[in-house]
């Protein structure tokens, strides 16, 4: 019994020792909290609570879309050699507004920041202590150096044009960003309240911080449209972002996008579909999924706990996230000839550019036929991004189509109905 009551008495005092050295939350002045305005605190202080999330999103193409180059020397993924760029731009002689031994080319340790490196890579460099990126990109697929903005780099504010998609916590103000990449505060704003308050607060803390997946659909597939996206913003002369949106807002107060009607031949087709990048909520706006609530988070995931599955951040590979809520039917109309049940091959044609012109995919998921090259030759088509069709009559194509478009007509006799009294 003696025994007993000693053993207890030291796991009770273990235990007390270890309350006493952990210590208690500290009492927290909720309403002392919200009085002081709304800051970024960045994603080392989310990771604190939120490791697993934090791990996961690391290993997005978001984590990775502005990388500090002087923190990190390999997020430079290509050699800078002004040689070899040079040369490279003298193939584009005819295209470029600047000589090719004229154009500006950083010296590595001028680089500060890499942007993007799936498609391509930009530098950022300061000038006159304000961010402007480089006028040369390495386009990673086809190891190749092309011009971007040559003539006027200069003339064009990182922050201002481009910042608030690449960095967090951009202030216009101060020329400043809180941290680089698409962090946990581009999605979910502002985390200073909800970082102060004690966890014993739940429902304060809660109300502190936007939950995307809490929103009605269509204000939360903005936020996924406040950078994938093509405009001006409206709250800000020359931003070419959405200056002033929140994560919750609506898009459309801070933001227009562009489109072909209203003249922009560069980035949009005469079918208004996207030609360039970083456009997939300009497709997706006219598509059948945005009219039956499929989202961006319907297919895509922004973190998932453990290894991502795929690449493009897709809940499955390929056609199998078609399937998942397409189920394969039948073979009729074009399906009869396309057997190999590639969907994105027809349904989502790569006719837009990030690097190279074809390189990315539609987001209207709708199949273009030759049909449509034929009334507008600059407009391509799902059945000529097939290299087996790459060369092949645009009429021919489009009559074969119309051939296997044609439903079989059912046989048999025509049974009338019999009445009954």
């Amino acid at each position: 019994m003696k025994k007993e009551l000693t053993l207890k008495s030291v796991l009770l005092i273990v235990l007390a020792g270890i309350f006493f050295a952990c210590g208690t939350e500290p009492p927290v002045d909720i309403d002392a909290v919200l009085a002081n305005p709304k800051n970024f605190v960045g994603s080392d202080t989310c990771k604190m609570c939120h490791l697993e999330h934090y791990d996961s999103w690391k290993m997005t193409m978001h984590s990775r879309m502005l990388q500090d180059a002087k923190k990190n020397e390999d997020a430079i993924i290509v050699p800078i050699e002004e040689k070899r760029i040079r040369a490279d731009l003298a193939k584009l002689s005819a295209k470029l507004k600047v000589p090719a031994d004229k154009v500006y080319v950083p010296q590595k340790d001028e680089i500060l920041y890499t942007i993007g490196s799936q498609w391509k890579q930009r530098f950022l460099v300061k000038k006159d202590d304000t961010f402007f990126i480089s006028p040369i990109q390495y386009n990673a697929a086809t190891d190749r150096w092309v011009n971007y903005h040559e003539k006027d780099w200069d003339k064009r504010p990182w922050l201002l044009k481009c910042g608030g998609c690449h960095a967090t916590g951009v202030d216009l103000e101060n020329n400043t960003f809180k941290e680089p990449g698409v962090a946990c505060e581009a999605c979910h704003g502002k985390g200073s309240w909800h970082a102060a308050l004690p966890k014993t607060a739940v429902f304060e803390k809660r109300q502190t911080i936007v939950n995307p997946a809490k929103l009605t659909m269509g204000v939360a597939a903005q936020i996924c449209g406040s950078c994938h996206n093509r405009g001006k913003a409206t709250q800000k002369k020359g931003g070419g972002w959405p200056v002033g949106y929140e994560p919750g807002k609506a898009l459309s107060a801070y933001y227009k996008s562009t489109s072909f009607a209203t003249g922009d031949v560069k980035h949009v087709y005469a079918n208004e579909f996207s030609k360039g990048h970083h456009q997939q909520f300009i497709d997706w706006q006219q598509s059948k999924h945005y009219e039956v609530g499929v989202t961006c988070t319907s297919c895509h995931y922004v973190h998932q706990l453990g290894v991502p599955s795929t690449r493009s951040q897709t809940m499955a590979a390929g056609s199998k996230q078609c399937f998942q809520c397409h189920e394969m039917i039948n073979n009729n109309l074009g399906h009869s000839i396309h057997s190999f049940a590639n969907c994105i091959g027809c349904h989502m044609p790569k006719i837009a550019k990030s690097a190279e012109s074809g390189d990315i995919h539609s987001h209207v998921f709708a199949t273009l036929l030759p049909e449509d090259t034929l009334k507008n030759p600059k407009v391509p088509n799902s059945c000529q991004t097939c290299h087996k069709h790459k060369n092949q009559d645009l009429g021919e194509l489009q009559k074969a189509w119309e051939t296997f478009a044609v439903l079989p007509k059912p046989l048999g006799q025509t049974i009338k109905s019999i009445g009954y009294k």
